[in-house]
């Protein structure tokens, strides 16, 4: 039997609109997919703050941060060499909070290289040695350096070494004085035996949190997508000398969101301790 035109088109329709058929639900499932992942990385987003800690040599910054990252404590004493860099997911005030903790060089010799990497830091640890009184006569001259490059940023005093009560040479009000004049909180640490170095952190943590809720009470909702590129097993570039605050690596996933001046990344649920050293 001969087919018509009209047999043909009528065919075709048929085809068409039974294709639209198949392919519906496809575009359906693929719309509530979509839904679900932005939901899902709504919910797994953490907020990563860089802390910079500076000071003379010799007062326990790279014990601190190995302390705290850790949880190990060396007796020998290495000088470090430019900026070392360790990272630490922790929780405060309901939040999933990564510290990336930079670690700065004391001696005069590195601060072209050091004070480059100020730029864009979040919060700041000025630590001194209790047993050290040039170490404490310092402090103002680094909290400078540090306001020259990030403004006024969270920041706290730490006297470390409080485990040497028989060499200390500054007093507990000669340092509260220099916390008032200063404004910063003064915390008292030993690295040594692992007493105080928490709060130092939490404490920074939670001050970053209020200043970013005070600024924007829905920062949830103004978190704005710069990069969603490939992961990097580097950290060195994980903040730029210039200060630049977005598409940034930290080398554990790419940071993909900011808001209010913080980062955020996606959260990933086997974190894993890294660092890097600077030269």
């Amino acid at each position: 039997m001969r087919r018509s035109r009209r047999d043909d088109v009528a065919d075709l329709r048929t085809e068409e609109e039974s294709s639209k058929k198949r392919r519906a639900p496809c575009i359906v499932a693929g719309y509530y997919a979509n839904r679900v992942t932005v939901r899902m990385r709504e919910e797994e987003l953490e907020l990563s703050l860089k802390v910079v800690i500076v000071g003379n040599g010799a007062v326990g910054k790279s014990s601190m941060i190995q302390r705290f990252c850790k949880g190990t404590y060396t007796r020998d004493y290495k000088k470090t060499i430019g900026v070392d860099f360790l990272e630490r997911e922790i929780e405060v005030d309901g939040e999933d909070v990564r510290l990336m903790l930079w670690d700065t060089a004391g001696q005069e010799e590195f601060d072209a290289i050091t004070a480059a990497y100020y730029r864009g830091a979040h919060a700041c640890v000025l630590a001194y040695s209790a047993t050290d009184r040039n170490s404490f006569d310092a402090i103002p001259s680094w909290k400078l350096k540090v306001e020259n490059e990030c403004g006024e940023i969270p920041t706290v005093l730490v006297q470390n070494k409080m485990d040497l009560v028989d060499q200390c040479v500054i007093g507990l009000d000669e340092a509260e004085r220099l916390g008032r004049a200063l404004g910063c909180k003064l915390l008292r640490t030993s690295v040594k035996e692992d007493v105080g170095v928490m709060s130092v952190f939490r404490h920074l943590a939670s001050r970053c949190l209020h200043e970013m809720r005070r600024n924007d009470n829905d920062y949830q909702d103004d978190l704005r997508l710069y990069s969603t590129g490939p992961r990097s097993p580097s950290v060195i570039s994980a903040f730029s000398p210039n200060g630049s605050t977005c598409c940034r690596n930290s080398g554990n996933g790419t940071i993909v969101l900011r808001s209010g001046g913080k980062t955020r990344n996606h959260k990933k649920k086997n974190f894993v301790k890294s660092a890097c050293r600077l030269l």
